[in-house]
């Protein structure tokens, strides 16, 4: 990537007001169920999406829309729990809505993705540790995520 490009977006986040902003960023973003990993040893859960660039559309024509390849990877989780996504398939696409984030009566941080269609994952964790980062190269997509109001 050269000088004159934008570089891509990294975010760390370490609290609840961080979670919102990575929201915020993959709204509407898809994932594979192949590309969500948890690392049970290692604590670790990992999320490879391709993320829907917002901040592009608000910046240049709405003609101009991308995505880009992102990972989101979480430490310290001790546990991740599944609602509604059929881990055997793979190659299914799920479509991202939104993280919200509580802190339980158990001193623990509920970390839950929703997606549409129903599904949720949450993770569980004492603290909250992400790193969201952009990779590799934004490609041109035809249709922008619509949303019912």
């Amino acid at each position: 990537m050269s000088r004159n490009e934008k570089s891509v977006i990294k975010i760390i986040g370490n609290n609840i007001e961080d979670l919102k902003i990575i929201s915020t960023y993959i709204q509407d973003s898809l994932v594979t169920v192949g590309d969500i990993v948890f690392l049970k040893k290692n604590r670790i859960f990992i999320m490879l999406i391709n993320r829907f660039m917002w901040e592009n559309v608000k910046k240049h024509s709405k003609d101009l829309k991308k995505r880009i390849r992102c990972a989101i990877k979480f430490e310290g989780i001790f546990n991740v729990k599944s609602k509604n996504i059929n881990q055997s398939t793979k190659n299914k696409s799920l479509e991202f809505l939104a993280i919200k984030c509580n802190y339980t009566s158990d001193e623990n941080y509920n970390i839950n993705f929703f997606f549409s269609g129903g599904g949720a994952i949450t993770l569980i964790s004492e603290s909250i540790e992400v790193i969201m980062q952009d990779i590799g190269k934004p490609w041109i997509v035809k249709h922008a995520p619509k949303h019912k109001i």
